[in-house]
């Protein structure tokens, strides 16, 4: 056993010895995105140790194909699932592609997931990553029209027999027109109605769509069906200039999260009446010194503040 794994099994050895676990008894539960990178690991031990990380959310697909996780990854995630503290969100799904094998392969191995951990619920991403045998890890937006929704609701009733859980859709940051921003909720909302859904807001991919559309942040939150809204998602991202020298804002959670993100947070936690996760994001191996991994750490106690002072 490393000596990182044996540190780790003291830390979830503390934890469980403690049962006044921090936000265990507050109705919104604050927690981080699960990583396998050793700064991940680094950034996040003193949180993990001093009770602060109320949820754990695990993005299950993506180590699939991986092999083997760290040890310490996987004392969290069994520790996290043990205590029904465990969210599970998908990547690779693509639920507005048209079935193919790729789906089947999916839930199979989706199947084998729930069965080796305990979620509280499923969620996945709005958007297609697939088409035919070419699988790509961005989601792509689409049109909102009858024949998308018929094919998503059916996607995700199959994907709802499989969990038996809840199961959710996160709304897109990248969208090709204001149109399709604009429509963006009401389109979740049908998507999700038969299998009485949830929405997972993401409040960077909101500001996305605010930055690269010109659009007034209540106008675009009174698009979607807040009361629906189960779960948030806050993270960073970076700017792209293209050809025309036009600048993009991307989702790409390899940044801190800019300040209007929190002023986001605050006027949805006024707008938003059943919110019971908030999962804080960042990629492994984009925490490149200290100073990154401690503004990780404030963005995080920060949440919990706002959500502590509500």
């Amino acid at each position: 056993m490393s000596r990182k794994h044996r540190v780790c099994k003291q830390l979830i050895i503390l934890i469980m010895q403690r049962n006044n676990m921090v936000g265990q008894n507050s109705k919104v539960k604050v927690g981080l995105s699960m990583m396998l990178e050793d700064d991940f690991r680094q950034a996040t031990a003193s949180l993990f140790a001093n009770n602060q990380v109320d949820v754990i959310e695990w993005s299950f697909d993506t180590c699939w194909q991986k092999g083997l996780m760290p040890g310490w990854a996987q004392d969290l995630l069994e520790y996290y699932s043990k205590q029904d503290l465990l969210l599970g969100h998908g990547v690779y799904f693509s639920a507005l592609s048209t079935y193919s094998p790729l789906h089947k392969d999916w839930l199979a191995k989706l199947s084998n997931e729930i069965r080796t951990r305990k979620y509280i619920h499923i969620s996945e991403h709005f958007g297609f990553s697939q088409a035919g045998h070419v699988l790509r890890g961005a989601p792509l937006p689409v049109p909102y029209c009858a024949e998308a929704v018929t094919l998503g609701k059916e996607n995700l009733r199959r994907l709802s027999d499989i969990v038996n859980l809840p199961v959710g859709l996160e709304n897109l940051a990248l969208a090709f027109c204001k149109e399709d921003v604009l429509n963006q909720g009401i389109f979740l909302k049908e998507l999700l109605q038969e299998i009485n859904g949830f929405i997972l807001l993401d409040l960077h991919n909101l500001y996305c769509q605010i930055q690269n559309f010109s659009l007034n942040p209540e106008t675009l939150l009174q698009t979607y069906p807040l009361a629906d809204v189960k779960e948030l998602h806050i993270s960073g991202g970076s700017l792209n200039t293209l050809g025309n020298d036009r600048t993009i804002r991307r989702d790409t959670h390899d940044g801190d999260a800019p300040e209007a993100v929190f002023t986001l947070l605050e006027t949805v936690l006024d707008l938003c009446p059943n919110i019971d996760y908030i999962i804080l994001e960042r990629l492994g191996g984009t925490l490149n010194n200290q100073t990154d991994m401690a503004n990780f750490q404030d963005e995080f106690m920060r949440i919990k503040n706002i959500v502590e002072n509500h």
